[in-house]
């Protein structure tokens, strides 16, 4: 950090916009130190090297007001997406104690993203929340400048993934009375770019600025407008008045990849118009140029990059409520445990290289290698219990990052080249893990091993356990053949090739 760069503090920069703002502010000149309470989550990220780490969390004052020694301006860009009852409590302590930290520090700004809200009438528990933190934040005597965007489209957005997944699935849309609610979408670039401008506001501007793309939509033709970019037909849709903003979530939940506890948010927030009041913004930031993004473009840049495998941060990166989060403990700390194991070994001719390529690769479209139909009810009966299910998929086809999500699992650990360790985030009396290793043997071929983790909870976990014993078999077995024989095809394949 040179003398003349302003040091941009980043909350939230594990998730989609914290992730996408980190590297943007890099390009416009700043130091940037993060705030993460996972600093592993971080190892495989781009900009990892290019950043200051600091780790605590915005329960812990003492951890905030160390992080914000020296910092010029403060992103404040968490915010609460499960379905916690005391998630507005705890909103608010966070917002308090960020508010006590950066005032007793001289922080000069504060750029915080909240969401669009109606001026008069009751709100919605998330939108409520996020206004009162906003209102926090604007009385903490530090000037602030807090964003409030509507839908967000974007590669990987949630907003996007749910129009997506729900015009793709079906062709016929039988939908909320909301889907004729008018919507101003952003799109994420245009968030990310007054985010970043927002750091450079007179010292006396203290407000709200409602942010938005240039076209105002029903919802329904925002999901018409997705299906033109994405070649599918327009979708006839019938607005029904019976869909409670809780049964929306639970028909959501099983249609789209989306879990009940992110959906349920963004529903919730669609029961009014979604609109901008006013964009005295432009007083302060000029338009980018070319001016802001319109939707039906905002969308076409999002499947492209979709389709190139090229999407810097996903909704799939969001922390899932209720999901185990610890680590899984060193094998000396297991005494006293109730453990079950599955261990698996397969010994195949198939270079270590291609082996790795496969257990790198497991996961999203190439499937688990065994029994697709028990993973596909197992999804489902993660899903409609509340959980992610098996369709969250996986970021990219082909690489693997520390925190990536894959499917209902959790990239936990991973030594590129040699070993995975996935934690489980579907719902289960217990905490539970599954690990693939590749070792070379002398003779050129490899090793695979496999192990599957389960640490029961109370009565419930152990007769869980026990309950998919039998099918322990044909899953587990199945997985070690299919991946060692998938190994060697493509060992043979690169063989002949040659």
């Amino acid at each position: 950090m040179t003398d003349s760069q302003r040091l941009a503090l980043v909350t939230g920069a594990t998730g989609y916009i914290g992730g996408r703002l980190v590297p943007r502010l890099l390009e416009a000149g700043f130091a940037v130190r993060v705030f993460v309470r996972a600093p592993e989550k971080l190892r495989d990220v781009p900009w990892a090297a290019s950043v200051d780490v600091a780790v605590g969390d915005l329960g812990d004052p003492e951890s905030i007001a160390a992080a914000v020694e020296g910092v010029d301006v403060f992103y404040y860009l968490v915010h609460s997406m499960g379905g916690k009852k005391n998630f507005e409590d705890t909103e608010l302590e966070s917002a308090k104690n960020v508010a006590t930290a950066v005032a007793a520090a001289g922080v000069k700004r504060i750029v915080y993203l909240g969401g669009l809200h109606p001026t008069e009438g009751a709100l919605s528990p998330h939108l409520r929340s996020r206004e009162a933190v906003g209102r926090i934040l604007l009385d903490s005597g530090v000037p602030t400048a807090a964003l409030q965007a509507g839908v967000v489209i974007g590669s990987g957005s949630t907003s996007f993934e749910m129009i997506r997944h729900l015009t793709d699935v079906l062709p016929y849309m039988p939908a909320p009375k909301w889907v004729r609610n008018f919507i101003q979408p952003i799109a994420v670039r245009d968030v990310l770019y007054y985010l970043v401008k927002a750091a450079d506001l007179p010292a006396d501007v203290n407000r709200t600025f409602d942010i938005g793309g240039p076209d105002v939509l029903r919802y329904g033709q925002m999901m018409n407008g997705y299906a033109l970019e994405a070649g599918l037909k327009q979708r006839p849709i019938a607005a029904l008045p019976v869909l409670t903003p809780w049964l929306a979530s639970q028909w959501v939940n099983l249609v789209t990849p989306i879990p009940r506890a992110l959906a349920m948010p963004i529903i919730a927030s669609l029961q009014f118009d979604c609109v901008t009041h006013e964009h005295d913004i432009r007083d302060f930031v000029p338009d980018p140029d070319g001016g802001l993004t319109h939707y039906r473009r905002a969308v076409r840049l999002a499947l492209e990059k979709e389709r190139a495998g090229e999407v810097e941060t996903s909704w799939q990166d969001a922390f899932v409520d209720g999901a185990v989060s610890d680590p899984l403990p060193s094998d000396p700390d297991w005494a006293g445990h109730t453990v079950f194991l599955d261990v698996k070994e397969r010994t195949t001719s198939a270079r270590v290289e291609d082996l790795w390529r496969v257990i790198e690769g497991i996961g999203g479209q190439n499937g688990w290698y065994s029994f697709p139909l028990a993973w596909a009810v197992r999804g489902w009966m993660d899903k409609l219990v509340g959980g992610v299910g098996l369709r969250r998929g996986r970021r990219s086809a082909t690489r693997l990052n520390t925190g990536d999500a894959l499917d209902f699992w959790r990239v936990e650990q991973i030594d590129r080249g040699q070993f995975l360790r996935l934690r489980a985030e579907m719902r289960v009396p217990g905490r539970a893990w599954l690990e693939m290793r590749a070792r070379a043997t002398d003779d050129g071929g490899s090793v695979y091993d496999q192990r599957a983790i389960f640490f029961p909870r109370g009565l419930g976990g152990r007769l869980y356990w026990f309950a998919i014993l039998p099918f322990h078999g044909i899953i587990f077995n199945g997985m070690a053949n299919r991946i060692t024989a998938t190994a060697a095809a493509a060992e043979n394949t690169g063989a002949a090739a040659a």
